[in-house]
């Protein structure tokens, strides 16, 4: 039995590509076995030849230069193969063609009209040329071959732009001509005729069509279809970074895949070859000994719960809708015929089990026509308001998930809609046929490469939970969690699957952007140079500007992406409403949103909490320290916390937890200040806003419902000491209180207690006040820079719940952010 191969466009394309067209054909695989071989247009041809053909009924003259140009194209490759004799017949032929071609440009020019009928005569130029180039060249290469005009062999209807085969009579006509005929056949692709003789085309991408129908003609062993890649993929590699190549897939994946946008294949191929059982082989010119993908009824089940995933971008939705259709016999039946009647093709059809609607997707030039076609049908039942007007909304894509081991297996499309969901892409309409291999999904055309991203890790890396993170602020905290980004991604990698992928930044001066991936090591320096030459490829650097980089990370519309705001910056925490708004999740050790209004902080947990989008700020309140979260788990259990005492500034901790009269009060601010416990103002610590806006955070978290103003503050210093010009004058002033802050500690000491700065909420109340601890007191326990939260509840009231450990420090607080970060990867699919 013989084979039938086919050659796209790029494998036609260019010198090269007929070189290799001509080493497969000479190879032991194929040298002998093949009986036709079917070409396609040089790549980019018949996109010529259409516009040549606009521009000639536009009366524009502009086209007599791109006609030279497709006649100087053939003849560079006239020239790269063929000499003497061989090459002037050529050339002799091609020049014949093109005085053809003109004579029928300069036609459409005459009379102002481009017909399908013309249109479709005129893109035949491209195979015509082609294959009787190809043929000479074969023949010249030491394979014998011969230029098969296919339009007398493939009858077709008159359906110009997307003619359907006729398939007995086509069948016979082939089989009859190569019974006289035994040479190798070089046959166009693309093209057929009409009983009448007039020119048709099979659709764009029909080559394909044309190789399976000489397959299914002479019962070929194999239908090759040759392109420029490795096969059918899990997706469009150029819209899926991650996307593989698929060995085998069935008859009917291949046509669901091809039908939703897989460019690999023309979607009527299939149809063809699968009614001869021929199987259908997609293989890489430029890489022969690539396993390609066999398209047959043998495809074993295959290692994942799906095959693939494609899209089809630019489609309009039709929707119909209203009472009188519910219940209506044949409604359908009219609403079809109707759109049949204009040749309207549905590409998916979704409908209300309340009857109630309807809403189909066409292709975007035939939604006017679908609405018309709708409002004349229907036109009584509009008229009585029994149907409302026909809807068209444009912009839209559909995005396919296929796979035969689908069928009979729970939580598929539950997994689809979460990865969906997850990453906010909006469904507007969904389909799935009772055969349970393919689960359409009507979306926003911006949403496609998201979705496609979505989807396909879901299923395909399901081992790998990745996270696209966009970091604001690399000073202390946002630095070391950089580090710590760079010092655990293998092992994050290698034992939990999950993979932080920094791919936006910012500092105070400048911000990066890469969707493919930050080098970690390299941002700083980047950041801080501004030099390109550093940076991986693909980097852009510009000015910082908040608003941009908000607007460049949900332009980039990466699924899961997250937004981790290292700043303590206002106008950054301002911003947090939109970035929810937007589906991105939120990770920050900013204080600012949580203690600014209360209705703000309302809004934001409303966001998350109805749209399930985290927002995690565990480190707004004692760093690394597990208290947001237990108290949420508290709440969840149901639980009520009947009362929190916390020492919340790591500063103030350290500094009373050291005052035991030894040194003075003054001289332990500045042993904290040169630790690097204080802030370079230590007034900015000791005003204690820090800890009054970390109590409100606690106090909200609780329920209450306070503004800030309402945090009763005991001021630590006097007056005089604020309103001092300057580090150097607040110290002078501070000293002059040493002697009233050790009466105070001499005073505690006294009754055996010793002072620590203690806030309390209780009672729908947040205050904070230096206390004088007595022994058995669980804030004696303190020490250097620690915090602690003592929790009491209903269950925890007799012995109250401590949590302890170190409230300060670029370490553990950058660790809580990274672990934030790891349970927003542990929230995907």
């Amino acid at each position: 039995m013989m084979l039938v191969l086919k050659f796209g466009g790029t494998s036609v394309g260019s010198s090269e590509a007929i070189g290799k067209l001509i080493s497969i054909l000479g190879d032991p695989e194929h040298v002998r076995k093949v009986r036709v071989v079917v070409v396609s247009a040089l790549s980019g041809m018949t996109d010529s030849l259409i516009g040549a053909a606009k521009q000639a009924a536009a009366g524009e003259s502009a086209y007599a230069a791109a006609v030279k140009a497709m006649e100087d194209r053939h003849r560079k490759i006239s020239r790269a193969f063929l000499t003497g004799e061989n090459r002037q017949a050529a050339d002799a032929a091609i020049k014949a063609v093109f005085v053809e071609l003109n004579r029928t440009l300069d036609g459409i020019g005459i009379l102002r009209e481009l017909s399908p009928r013309i249109l479709d005569h005129v893109m035949s130029f491209g195979e015509r040329l082609s294959a009787a180039l190809i043929a000479r060249v074969c023949t010249a290469g030491g394979i014998p071959a011969e230029y098969l005009d296919a339009r007398p062999l493939i009858l077709t209807d008159d359906n110009h732009g997307a003619a359907q085969y006729r398939t007995e009579e086509t069948y016979s006509r082939i089989r009859s001509y190569l019974r006289k005929n035994t040479v190798l056949q070089i046959a166009t692709g693309f093209i057929g005729s009409t009983a009448e003789g007039y020119t048709t085309t099979l659709g764009r991408g029909g080559s394909d069509l044309s190789a399976a129908i000489f397959g299914a003609a002479i019962g070929a062993k194999t239908v090759e279809i040759w392109t420029d890649v490795d096969g059918i993929l899990t997706a469009d590699p150029k819209l899926v970074q991650s996307a593989f190549r698929i060995s085998s897939l069935s008859y009917n994946e291949a046509m669901e895949l091809s039908h939703f946008g897989a460019k690999v294949l023309h979607p009527p191929t299939v149809r063809p070859a699968l009614e001869k059982g021929i199987p259908i082989w997609i293989r890489n010119t430029f890489n022969p000994e690539s396993g390609g993908t066999l398209i047959s009824d043998k495809a074993g089940p295959g290692d994942y719960p799906i095959r693939g995933i494609s899209s089809m971008g630019n489609i309009t939705l039709v929707r119909v809708q209203g009472s009188g259709m519910v219940g209506v016999a044949g409604f359908s039946s009219r609403l079809f015929g109707a759109l049949a009647r204009k040749r309207i093709s549905v590409i998916l059809i979704s409908q209300a089990s309340s009857e109630y609607s309807i809403c189909f997707a066409v292709a975007p030039q035939d939604g006017q026509a679908a609405t018309q076609a709708i409002r004349e049908e229907f036109a009584r039942e509009i008229a009585d308001a029994a149907i409302e007007e026909p809807a068209a909304e444009n912009d839209l894509a559909i995005i396919a998930v296929v796979g035969s081991n689908m069928k009979h297996t729970p939580g598929i499309s539950g997994k689809v809609f979460h990865a969906l969901g997850r990453s906010g892409v909006n469904v507007i309409a969904i389909a799935q046929g009772s055969s349970e291999i393919n689960i359409s999904a009507v979306i926003h055309s911006k949403d496609v490469i998201k979705a496609l991203s979505a989807v396909h890790e879901a299923f395909f890396l399901a081992e790998i939970r990745s996270v696209n993170l966009f970091l604001l602020g690399i000073g202390l905290i946002g630095g070391t969690l950089l580090e710590q980004i760079v010092g655990h991604h293998e092992i994050l990698a290698d034992e939990y699957k999950i993979r932080i992928k920094v791919v936006g930044i910012a500092n105070s001066k400048r911000m990066i952007f890469n969707p493919r991936g930050l080098a970690p090591k390299k941002i700083k320096a980047v950041l801080t140079s501004g030099d390109q030459s550093n940076a991986s490829a693909g980097t852009e650097i510009f000015p910082l500007d908040l608003g941009e980089f908000i607007r460049r990370m949900k332009s980039l519309n990466m699924p899961n992406t997250a937004f981790c705001d290292c700043t303590a910056s206002d106008q950054v925490s301002a911003l947090y409403a939109e970035i929810l708004k937007s589906n991105i999740p939120i990770v920050t050790p900013n204080k600012r949103a949580n203690s600014g209004s209360f209705e703000y902080y309302k809004t934001l947990r409303g966001y998350s909490k109805n749209r399930g989008i985290p927002y995690l700020y565990e480190t707004t309140v004692c760093a690394g320290l597990p208290v947001i979260s237990t108290l949420r788990d508290l709440a969840l259990s149901g639980d009520k916390v009947r009362r929190i005492e916390a020492v919340l500034s790591g500063t103030l901790s350290f500094i009373f937890n050291n005052y035991d009269g030894s040194k003075s009060f003054s001289a332990l601010v500045r042993e904290a200040k040169a630790k690097g416990y204080t802030e370079p103002d230590p007034r900015d610590d000791l005003n204690a806003m820090d800890a009054a806006r970390k109590a409100l955070i606690l106090a909200r978290e609780c329920g209450m419902s306070l503004e800030f103003s309402a945090v009763d503050i005991e001021p630590l210093l006097p007056p005089s000491c604020f309103k001092a010009n300057g580090v150097d004058a607040f110290f002078a002033e501070l000293e002059k209180a040493d002697e009233d802050f050790e009466k105070r500690r001499k005073a505690a000491a006294a009754e055996g207690a010793v002072l620590r700065y203690v806030a309390v909420i209780e009672e729908g109340s947040a205050r904070i006040s230096l206390r004088a601890e007595k022994p058995g007191s669980p804030f004696l326990s303190l020490m250097d820079a620690d915090n602690i939260v003592v929790i009491t509840t209903d269950r925890y009231s007799k012995l109250p719940m401590v949590i302890k450990g170190p409230g300060a420090g670029a370490q553990v607080t950058a660790g809580g952010v990274f672990a934030d970060i790891v349970r927003i990867a542990r929230t995907l699919v």
